[in-house]
């Protein structure tokens, strides 16, 4: 056990001692000043916090040091009805403070208990309740604001995390806070139920038991219970204003006493209005001219400094901020700084301001963070923030999108226009802008708001400007979605995965897989459209062959195998039916002997004529199909699937590679076409 955590039990200990045994006088007194000295500590801590939770031990300490004057109360009240004599701190404080005279001390004794009990203890009470009403009432709304912040990627989940529990301890504290105040204002009650017992039964035991006179009592015992009352009603008070500061305290970036001199002088003005009111006072009124003229010279004289420091501060402050300028455009850090990229960047020429702009209507920037949600619900990873800005160097009505610097695409957008795509067979009715669908390549038109009902009457699909550039973000970011996932990213789905699965991460990473080998699976699986949301059921299965292979290649089969339930959900068209392209078997042949085995891993080399025959049947079947609307889909064994797939992507990228491995049993697969060469 720690020193710190023996002292604070041994302290309790001795509380509770003081309730049931009695102390000499001489601890008494020490106890009484230690009394005190708390209370300071604790009132000048409660100025120099910035926020509450700084001293969110105040209600537990509250309760105890209340108990801790309660037993000094019940010590002194024993030490006075049983000996006459609390000490020399009572002694002192009954004799010197109020001067020796009874009645001037139970009148500054009432004084102390009136402002206590009536002012300061009743203020915090109210406050502490409102304050946790509040609180309690506000807690729905800040943990919807974090839910936002971390949905649209301001913060991390570890930030959330971090601000959910703020919020929690928040609301803890101020209930905590409205329940301890109760203790204070019943420790007001008690010191003055306690003061009327010393007076009353110590002038009765003076006068029964030890033989004094009335007088004598009255006056001995008077002087006792004033003494023992103003030393116990002053921690009190100071304990009563510590609580008052904590519960009326706002978050804020300085201490109370920053805070009071740099607010109250916020207005040097004020203080020549305040000054010459103070002045008239002197000059009209019978209050003494020594009295008011200093202090009215003395605040007009501080207003017109203060007024002076904002006319010379505001050049040199210009002054400074060139210079630290210039000093950063020279130092090494100004073209580190450059050197930053942001994942996804959308910039827009001036001319689609209003896309963005709120006050005129423009909902870009909630549709982003609901393309960031629906993504992260797609493909099981969180896309970066997408940075948004005006690129005077675009035409007024030019969008582009960059990841990681590149440009991945761009177009142009009519904002008084819809886009109107043909559903087959054009009408020449409908008259427009001919141009290009950007998500899908489809040939459109731009009409005016006129042609649109006719448009849609017609069979074409009409869309407005937000939906067709959220669409084409959409499209984008989900076709480069493994380029945006990097270790780091990666390293962040695998905390949040240990949180509910820690032996199956220990598992996996860092042995026998690295952090890099587990995000090249991760990316290959994106690349073909896979969702990694499941990571579970990805690392079960790195789990059971990471140890057999390292190569990620056959790690990521290995994992699609897996995912056959979801990958077949996925590219099924209808309940029961999956209709696709086969390869035969001389195809599949072909490109198993073109495998070659290295050290490095496996690659496909297969003769080009070959290669060359092979995608042009690729190619045949796929424009058939096609021609039949149905999506290209091309089925082969699990043995070549990722050789088909290096043999494809770069000419064929979004037509999905299937083996029978990665197809539940109970789907039945239809083919409608067969890729063979002669």
């Amino acid at each position: 056990m720690k020193a710190r955590e023996l002292v604070v039990i041994v302290s309790v200990i001795m509380i509770v001692a003081m309730l049931i045994i009695p102390l000499p006088t001489w601890l008494l007194s020490i106890l009484l000043i230690v009394n005190i000295t708390l209370a300071l500590l604790v009132l000048l801590t409660s100025m120099n916090m910035t926020e509450p939770l700084q001293f969110s031990v105040f209600p537990s300490l509250l309760l105890l040091l209340t108990l801790f004057r309660l037993g000094l109360n019940i010590s002194t009240t024993r030490a006075i009805l049983t000996h006459g004599d609390a000490g020399g701190v009572v002694e002192t404080f009954g004799s010197f403070v109020v001067g020796g005279n009874i009645i001037v001390g139970l009148v500054v004794f009432l004084i102390l208990v009136i402002i206590n009990f009536i002012v300061i203890t009743k203020g915090s009470e109210r406050v502490s309740e409102v304050a946790a009403r509040f609180t309690l009432d506000a807690m729905p709304g800040k943990q919807m604001s974090i839910d936002a912040d971390l949905n649209a990627g301001m913060i991390s989940e570890q930030q959330a995390r971090e601000r959910r529990e703020k919020v929690s301890r928040e609301a803890d504290f101020y209930g905590a806070m409205d329940g301890a105040s109760k203790f204070v204002k019943g420790d007001a009650i008690a010191g003055i139920i306690i003061v009327l017992i010393n007076l009353i039964f110590g002038i009765i035991i003076g006068v029964i038991q030890q033989g004094m006179s009335f007088a004598d009592a009255a006056s001995h015992f008077s002087l006792l219970t004033v003494g023992d009352g103003i030393v116990s009603q002053i921690p009190a008070l100071i304990i009563s204003t510590a609580t008052g500061l904590v519960v009326t305290r706002s978050t804020s970036n300085g201490n109370l006493g920053e805070d009071i001199t740099s607010q109250l002088l916020n207005f040097p003005k004020m203080l020549y209005v305040t000054g010459g009111t103070i002045l008239a006072l002197g000059l009209f009124t019978p209050i003494n001219d020594i009295l008011t003229i200093p202090l009215a010279a003395l605040l007009i004289f501080g207003g017109y400094r203060l007024t002076r420091v904002p006319k010379i501060g505001e050049e040199s402050i210009k002054t400074m901020e060139e210079e630290e300028t210039s000093d950063e455009m020279k130092s090494p850090e100004s073209v580190v700084s450059l050197l930053s990229m942001d994942p996804i960047e959308f910039e827009f020429g001036y001319g689609l301001i209003p896309l963005v702009d709120t006050n005129q209507g423009g909902d870009l920037l909630d549709r982003i963070v609901m393309i960031r949600r629906q993504l992260a619900i797609e493909l099981g990873m969180v896309i970066p923030v997408v940075r948004i800005r005006d690129n005077i160097q675009l035409q007024p009505n030019e969008y582009q999108l960059k990841i990681k610097g590149n440009i991945m695409a761009q177009g142009d957008l009519l904002l008084d226009h819809y886009l109107a795509m043909s559903p087959g067979t054009d009408d020449e009715s409908i008259v427009g802008i001919d141009t290009i669908e950007p998500s899908f390549g489809l040939p459109a038109k731009w009409i005016s708001e006129d042609m649109k009902e006719e448009a849609e009457i017609l069979g074409y699909t009409v869309v407005d400007p937000p939906s067709v550039v959220s669409t084409h973000i959409t499209e984008i970011i989900k076709n480069n979605a493994h380029d945006l996932l990097g270790r780091q990213e990666t390293k962040q789905l695998i905390d949040h995965l240990k949180e509910n699965y820690p032996i199956l991460v220990d598992e996996v990473t860092p042995s026998p897989l690295s952090i890099g080998e587990v995000q090249k699976v991760l990316a290959k699986l994106l690349k073909e459209g896979i969702s990694i949301r499941n990571l579970p059921v990805i690392f079960e299965t790195l789990a059971d062959f990471g140890k057999v292979t390292s190569d990620t290649d056959i790690l990521t089969e290995y994992v699609r195998q897996a995912l056959a339930r979801q990958i077949t959900n996925q590219f099924l068209q209808s309940n029961d039916s999956l209709k696709v392209v086969t390869l035969s078997g001389k195809v599949e042949k072909i490109i198993a002997d073109g495998v070659q085995q290295t050290e490095h891993g496996n690659y496909l080399a297969i003769d080009p004529v070959h290669s060359q025959q092979i995608l042009e049947a690729i190619a045949s079947q796929v424009e058939q199909i096609s021609m039949l609307g149905q999506p290209p889909i091309i089925l082969c064994s699990p043995a070549v699937r990722m050789y088909v797939r290096q043999l494809t992507e770069r000419y064929f990228p979004q037509i999905p590679i299937l083996s029978y491995n990665e197809l539940e049993t109970n789907v039945e697969v239809q083919s409608v076409g067969v890729v063979n060469i002669e």
